[in-house]
């Protein structure tokens, strides 16, 4: 027997549901959030005319788009907050996410902390132009702005992120053979190891939420780098192991400490040495996480 829905609403949002929750979630860089406004998408939706609606995909992204923005600037407020560095919630992907390159740089750390520096509608306007190549009259409608006012958003914010945007990422299997020698060097806790696979001005952000021991400010150079690491397992009781996956389209390591979830670690690679590495050890970001890798452990 089918279990596919009958219903056409039900059917219009399974269908769209991926590209609804990508959407929330790179605007707003939680997981959990973006399972909260597809909820609120949901129930709107369900009270929408079908017949009234020509283009069901344009409709919901709609909708999505603007329970993100409203959430988006309560958001901003919580951040100001925010007891250290901010990194977005990680989120394991699937291979073939990171072998659609332009999606897997849209949804990386380092692409999603550049769009923490846009406002909330030039981010909403950058991610639906720039990633998903929405027209622009359909995101005028999305953002309550005019087709003419959206364009000049979208070149204002399409300029102030090429300024930013982080050099291309080496191919996939030259980052997991560089993610393989971090996790030796990492489990072996050897320095030396350690220098080898660093680039020189590598750059950590840990993100513990004020909650775990993390950096309070980013970690600058190979050297302080493998001090801060080295310095915190010598003050850890217990076993630490590492495992690969891929979160945000790019390879990552799931740390584990006596087989309990310790955090996640996400790299960037240049030239075959590590340049970036962000750290969430902050418990509320890997709840998602915990679960889905503990499914996958069974």
């Amino acid at each position: 027997m089918s279990n596919r829905p009958t219903d056409p609403a039900t059917e219009a949002f399974v269908a769209h549901r991926n590209l609804l929750f990508t959407v929330a979630y790179e605007m707003l860089g939680s997981a959990a959030d973006a399972e909260d406004v597809l909820q609120e998408t949901w129930l709107r939706w369900v009270g929408v005319d079908l017949e009234q609606v020509r283009d069901q995909r344009a409709y919901l992204v709609r909708i999505t788009t603007r329970q993100s923005l409203n959430r988006l600037r309560t958001m901003r407020r919580r951040r100001e907050a925010y007891v250290g560095q901010w990194l977005p919630e990680p989120m394991l992907t699937t291979p073939d996410v990171a072998d659609d390159v332009e999606l897997a740089e849209s949804v990386s750390m380092a692409m999603m902390l550049v769009l923490e520096r846009l406002s909330p509608t030039e981010r909403a306007v950058f991610v639906l132009r720039e990633v998903f190549e929405v027209g622009y009259d359909e995101i005028a409608e999305a953002v309550g702005k005019t087709p003419a006012a959206v364009r000049q958003i979208a070149h204002r914010a399409r300029r102030h992120v090429d300024a930013r945007r982080p050099a291309k990422m080496t191919s996939q299997r030259q980052a997991r053979a560089v993610l393989e020698s971090f996790q030796r060097a990492l489990e072996t806790g050897n320095p030396q190891d350690l220098l080898d696979v660093l680039a020189p001005e590598v750059v950590l952000v840990s993100d513990g939420g004020g909650i775990k021991r993390a950096a309070l400010r980013p970690v600058v150079g190979a050297e302080k780098v493998v001090r801060f690491y080295l310095g915190g397992v010598s003050r850890t009781k217990g076993t630490i192991t590492c495992d690969p996956t891929v979160v945000n389209g790019n390879p990552a390591l799931v740390v584990r400490l006596d087989g309990e979830l310790d955090g996640i670690m996400g790299i960037r690679v240049e030239d075959e040495r590590i340049t970036s590495l962000y750290y969430v050890r902050n418990p509320e970001k890997l709840t998602r996480v915990e679960s889905e890798t503990r499914l996958t452990l069974r």
